[in-house]
């Protein structure tokens, strides 16, 4: 290396590029193939489009990737060592999107929504760190304790069955349908005596399922949870940093032999494909959705701004106004590149900065290798079959991890809060995780809300964002410094 050439300018000799590349993207591939798994079968879409997801994400997280590693022209590129993700912030309000909108229709107008937020975040991203005094660590950590415990719910129903549909707790008894139907049949004969049944009677279910919460299933998670937990305590290094990974290969293994996992998905997948963009059709644009989007937009820019001065630190790179703004502007490219390519918000990975720190390889070419990588990963469809065919079962058990995870990352920002002297912020955490908790339990609150804000205040994350920074600014003001955004990622991060 020059004496003149900084650390993160370094490039590396090929194969080593490749080695530590392939290392950051096996640390981040648990995280980065959660949402579209989520999102698509919030959607109900078919396996094979879940599938398409799942690659569509690899491929434009490579991409943006890319983008923000190597730098593309002076407006885009924060050009330090980051891998680019889907960020869990946003899986709220597209689950709540996706529930009330499914399938092909439904992707459409999430993906409108989120190229809608792309654009908005791209015009404010300089104007990010204005806003950084409405975000300091109190409101901050607020928001992904928050974040992870509504993801908990997703992991919980992964490993046990889902509230409505096959595997709900209880079923209606065959017997009781049959008699229903044979009565509205004899109600609508003609000169019947049975009055005619009204409308939308339905029967209660009664009958226990035996598709919720099997013993195998349960049986399965824990394994897959136990494992998760010994490799991150008996491994070292690089291994411990990949454990929710190496947790679901083995029960992705442990399944198939089993006979719980299928293949012929993956076996009738294509080896190659291209990603097409618009593959539901043209993006249908919701105001109020897209406000919906942009609002978890903003809440991505302040935690990459975070992240990047977190990464200036361990890199020993100078952060400047106008870095920094090329980095966040990305973060809204990336976006909008997401929706046109029917993937999702991107933010940068925290995992991979930890990684930087761990191995003290500053150089941002290696995560430009990694992103080369994951465009290669995401153009083979089979790579996304295979993640598709993985039993949920296997990815409850390693869901119970990862959204854990964030919710303790909010918990560790938060420990380094002033709740001494500065007493009030006990009332922005709690009224905060309270209100972000409503549409958890309590999932109908709405019903006499105008149907138009149902997308604002179904999402409990939504609901935190705004009174975490409303009760912040009431009690505490808005000032905050970046020593304190840089204090706050550095422990979301470690």
């Amino acid at each position: 290396m020059s004496s003149t050439t900084h650390p993160v300018d370094e490039v590396l000799p090929a194969p080593r590029l490749a080695a530590l590349g392939i290392q950051h993207v096996l640390v981040m591939y648990a995280g980065a193939i959660a949402v579209p798994l989520i999102v698509g079968r919030a959607l109900k879409l078919d396996p094979e489009q879940v599938a398409f997801l799942i690659s569509a994400d690899l491929f434009v997280c490579g991409i943006v990737t890319i983008i923000q590693s190597f730098g593309a022209t002076q407006w885009f590129g924060i050009k330090l060592p980051v891998m680019m993700g889907v960020t869990f912030a946003a899986v709220g309000p597209m689950v709540a999107i996706a529930n009330a909108n499914p399938g092909p229709d439904g992707a459409r107008i999430l993906f409108g929504a989120i190229i809608g937020a792309g654009l908005i975040g791209i015009v404010i991203a300089p104007l990010a760190s204005r806003m950084l005094r409405f975000f300091p660590p109190v409101v901050t950590g607020t928001i992904i304790v928050v974040i992870g415990a509504s993801l908990m719910r997703v992991g919980i129903n992964w490993i046990f069955g889902t509230p409505a549909g096959p595997t709900a707790p209880r079923l209606v008894a065959p017997e009781h349908a049959e008699w229903l139907k044979t009565v509205t049949e004899m109600a609508g004969t003609a000169g019947s005596a049975i009055p005619a049944i009204p409308a939308k009677l339905a029967l209660a279910p009664m009958l226990e399922n035996a598709a919720y919460a099997p013993l195998s299933n349960i049986a399965v998670s824990a394994v897959v949870l136990g494992s998760i937990l010994l490799i991150a305590k008996f491994g070292k290094g690089f291994v411990s940093n990949i454990a929710v990974l190496l947790g679901i290969v083995i029960g992705g293994l442990l399944t198939a032999g089993l006979g719980m996992m299928h293949f012929d998905k993956v076996a009738n997948a294509e080896w190659f494909a291209i990603i097409t963009p618009f593959h539901f059709g043209m993006p249908i644009f919701d105001p109020v959705l897209i406000i919906t989007m942009t609002l978890v937009m903003i809440v991505t820019l302040i935690e990459s701004t975070g992240m990047f001065l977190a990464l200036s630190d361990l890199t020993g790179r100078k952060m400047t106004q106008a870095s920094l703004s090329a980095g966040l502007r990305t973060d809204g490219l990336g976006t909008v590149i997401g929706g046109i390519f029917n993937t999702f918000p991107y933010t940068s990975f925290s995992q991979n900065v930890g990684l930087v720190g761990v191995t003290g390889i500053k150089s941002r070419f290696v995560c430009v290798a990694g992103g080369v990588i994951l465009v290669i990963f995401g153009l083979v469809p089979k790579m996304g079959a295979l993640v598709e065919a993985l039993p949920t079962v296997v990815l409850g058990g390693a869901g119970l991890v990862m959204f854990g995870m964030v919710a303790a990352t909010g918990i560790r920002i938060l420990s380094n809060v002033d709740f001494k002297t500065q007493r009030n912020n006990m009332f922005v955490v709690a009224v905060s995780v309270g209100l972000g908790m409503i549409p958890l339990v309590a999932p109908d609150f709405k019903m006499w809300l105008p149907h138009a804000i149902h997308p604002l205040v179904e999402s409990g994350i939504l609901l935190a964002t705004v009174s975490a920074v409303v009760l912040n600014a009431f009690f505490n003001g808005t000032r905050v410094d970046e020593a304190e955004m840089r204090e706050a990622a550095m422990a979301a991060e470690a």
